[in-house]
């Protein structure tokens, strides 16, 4: 009996790996070893699985023109994109992998602990190559002993086919780490990803110089192609049809609690995509003050509105983010009306900025004064004028944060971009972003009347900048209060 199996030398498609790591079995495992017999018979008597003459996937095309892109701007320069590492959940099991955004903006792959590496072919441009696992190895017994097996996990793609699908030439990732530490030149790496190459090039790369790369691959996300968009329109179609789950079962969340619509929602973006997007943020009566609630645990009663912020992740990574507020009888009161046509009409002003050649901060300014005027005019802030309100920021006491920011892979995506491309930027066609104005009146706030307390409003959606303006993406979701009426009681039956 051998205690555990010694990995031979896998043959790696095309070169040898050194130093092979054993196979770990796990601990308090019910088998002590595997027989010879054992481990010969599992060699043999396996069907030829390779997958040939693969078509490229759809965005291949696209990748190619990002790294590009990429390449031009840091000529001379090697480029390390790392997708990242499985992380643990609780002992030996692991979080659901997701790769690092801008490893799968620059390759549509999505496995883990693959690496991009773009090599400088001299003063300008680069070789880009993919570094990922092959197909478990067979002659150690890879494939059924490690944790991380086929048997185990499932198949992943053999470097031949990947190098099909990708378009990129492929090499065995367990060679990088040597061959980043032998490196020469200059070297930038997206950090935070894969500790193992951050090790490799510790003394190759410096802070500022790996944040001038993660900066502008967040800022290349800005404009989105053609790819994009549609992956965008595709992920809101599908949220939207993930709030129509809802309404229809509202009952059920009110004989239950908020855990039922969370549910709700999330089994429609595992049929229709990856994931959500974020997590789900249902939150009835007074949880719709909370402006993140994800606890998703309160009860849901009808006479109070239900705040769902969700939205569904496609399977190439883009989400939508969405955001309505539903009476959850179907109808709203006078005052819930009242607070909700004016973070509507907050949303279409600020809609309405949305333009080609208007500042990014234009559309939360226009939404902002719409909100101050509305709290004016209730008599909540005294006196004070609406620009006077606004130069003092105090209707930030019931509408806290911002109106809207850049979506994409990232639901708060291009986050890193510099000050000035972002936030002080001008938009341009292919600018995908959020608007969603709201209002929330805490429970225990003292300065408005009782009958305001424990409302939160919030409408949000996904506007596109087009060359004459802009299309929302989410539209097919009515925002009106009259049309939320009749939509739900169509929903209901």
């Amino acid at each position: 009996m051998s205690e555990e199996l010694i990995p031979e030398t896998p043959e790696q498609e095309t070169e040898e790996i050194e130093a092979a790591e054993p196979i770990k079995q796990r601990k308090n495992g019910l088998y002590p070893g595997v027989s010879d017999e054992l481990a010969e018979n599992m060699k043999s008597g396996w069907a030829d699985t390779e997958l040939r003459g693969l078509e490229p996937i759809a965005q291949a095309e696209h990748t190619a023109a990002r790294r590009a892109a990429l390449s031009a701007r840091f000529p001379g320069e090697r480029l390390v994109i790392p997708a990242g590492n499985l992380k643990t959940r609780s002992n030996d099991t692991e979080y659901a992998f997701r790769a690092s955004t801008e490893y799968a903006y620059l390759t549509g792959d999505q496995t883990q602990d693959g690496v991009l590496v773009l090599e400088p072919t001299g003063d300008s441009g680069h070789q880009a190559t993919i570094y990922l696992l092959p197909r478990s190895n067979r002659e150690n017994g890879e494939f059924w002993l490690d944790g991380q097996g086929e048997l185990w996990v499932g198949r992943r793609h053999s470097l031949a086919e990947a190098e099909q699908l990708l378009g990129l030439p492929a090499k065995d990732v367990r060679e990088i780490a040597a061959a980043l530490t032998e490196a020469t030149g200059p070297v930038r790496n997206v950090r935070g990803h894969d500790a193992s190459i951050e090790a490799a090039l510790t003394d190759k790369v410096t802070a500022e110089r790996d944040e001038e790369l993660r900066v502008h691959l967040s800022e290349a996300r800005l404009v989105k192609d053609a790819f994009e968009i549609a992956e965008l329109q595709k992920a809101c179609d599908a949220t939207a049809r993930g709030f129509e789950d809802v309404v229809r079962s509202l009952d059920k969340a009110e004989a239950t609690s908020e855990r039922f619509i969370e549910g709700t929602f999330f089994l429609r973006a595992r049929i229709e995509g990856n994931d959500i997007g974020y997590g789900s943020i249902c939150a009835a009566g007074p949880h719709a003050t909370t402006l993140h609630w994800v606890r998703n645990d309160g009860a849901v009663r009808s006479g109070d509105l239900l705040l769902l912020d969700a939205g569904v992740e496609t399977n190439e990574l883009y989400t939508a983010d969405v955001t309505r507020t539903l009476p959850i009888n179907g109808t709203f009161s006078p005052l819930q009306r009242t607070i909700y046509d004016a973070v509507y009409e907050a949303q279409e002003a600020g809609i309405a900025a949305v333009k080609p050649g208007a500042t990014f901060r234009d559309f939360h300014d226009a939404s902002q004064r719409v909100l101050a005027e509305k709290l004016v005019e209730w008599g909540l802030l005294g006196d004070l004028s609406v620009d006077k309100v606004l130069e003092l920021g105090l209707q930030r006491r019931w509408t806290l944060h911002g109106t809207g920011h850049m979506l994409g892979m990232d639901v708060h995506d291009c986050a890193v971009a510099r000050t000035e491309a972002y936030v002080d930027g001008i938009l341009e066609p292919g600018v995908c972003l959020t608007v969603e104005p709201g209002l929330y009146f805490q429970a225990d706030d003292l300065t408005v009347p009782e009958e305001y307390r424990g409302i939160g409003v919030r409408i949000e959606d996904d506007i596109l900048v087009t060359e004459d303006g802009n299309r929302n993406l989410s539209g097919q979701l009515p925002r009106r209060a009259d049309e939320v009426e009749a939509w739900m009681a169509q929903l209901k039956g």
